[in-house]
């Protein structure tokens, strides 16, 4: 059975979604994704989708919506994406904090480098789970 890795914040709208959707384009052959938060929003960032879409043609208005963290399964890993108030919270056997600043509302390079930053740490999240590195 595949390790089942959720990335939350707060308002699922943004770095988690974005997470979510590399963690399906560069993990799923050793995870399955998820993203949820405290609250959603009525849709994703669209700068975020915009994003997503120019550097690795994934449409997330059409795979993904806002979740909370009651709407997906239990799951393995817990990736915090960096709240920088309250994170919520998951029950996990392996819990890490990113620690990424939200682009919303920043310039289209601000978007870039946060989607540059999450493609490497799923890169990254996918080796140490296949490589047992991370205990389940």
């Amino acid at each position: 059975m595949k390790t089942k890795v959720a990335f939350i914040c707060v308002h699922n709208s943004c770095r988690s979604q974005m997470a979510e959707a590399l963690g399906k384009l560069y993990g799923a052959e050793v995870f399955e994704s998820y993203s949820a938060g405290t609250e959603t929003k009525p849709q994703i960032n669209q700068d975020a989708v915009r994003i997503i879409k120019d550097l690795y043609n994934v449409d997330m208005n059409e795979t993904q919506k806002s979740k909370l963290l009651d709407d997906i399964p239990e799951v393995d890993i817990v990736v915090k994406m960096g709240c920088n108030v309250v994170c919520p919270y998951l029950p996990a056997k392996h819990v890490e904090d990113w620690g990424l600043d939200d682009p919303t509302g920043k310039s289209r390079e601000e978007f870039i480098n946060t989607a540059k930053e999450i493609e490497e740490k799923i890169k990254d999240l996918a080796k140490r789970i296949k490589s047992n590195e991370i205990k389940l």
